[in-house]
């Protein structure tokens, strides 16, 4: 081969492997959930300390104020939280004041978690909390209940099973 000539290979790292295929990070969806939920955290964090209460706490308090005297099971489900979390969490706000863990007199396997008035007086603050939300982020009641429901739907059809 002359001199000047060199072999037909790649100079980069990018050329070697090709163009990228697949689709770019800022257009999956995962990444963008991913993104939001971070920001989420980031806005709610002030706002769950004026109330005492970390984000777990938080939806753990909404969910005692949206059905109260659920079974820590139960609690677990709809928080979609293992029971190794869950159990400190309760703890911590049982400490606080903020709800009661008793045996359940029909099966003592089952603990039920109540929420104490003191829980109870947060419905205030976690109403100002959500209206703080939703204006901030500007879109109707209608657009952010659909969006939600359509992110559920996501999360559905994520707990199949691979086929």
């Amino acid at each position: 081969m002359p001199k000047d000539q060199t072999p037909n290979t790649a100079s980069s790292e990018d050329e070697k492997a090709g163009p990228f295929q697949g689709i770019r990070l800022d257009s999956h969806l995962c990444f963008a959930i991913y993104k939001a939920n971070h920001a989420f955290n980031r806005f709610y964090k002030p706002l769950m300390k004026e109330l005492g209460l970390t984000y777990p706490q938080y939806i753990t308090v909404l969910a005692l104020l949206e059905k109260d005297d659920q079974r820590v099971s139960e609690l677990g489900e709809i928080l979609f939280l293992e029971s190794n979390t869950l159990t400190p969490l309760l703890k911590r706000l049982e400490e606080m004041g903020m709800v009661r863990r008793k045996r359940s007199v029909d099966d003592e396997r089952q603990v039920i978690v109540s929420l104490t008035d003191k829980g109870r007086s947060l419905a205030q603050g976690i109403c100002e909390v959500q209206r703080c939300a939703v204006d901030h982020l500007d879109m109707s009641v209608a657009d952010l209940e659909r969006l939600a429901k359509d992110l559920a739907a996501v999360q559905k059809m994520l707990q199949k099973p691979v086929s």
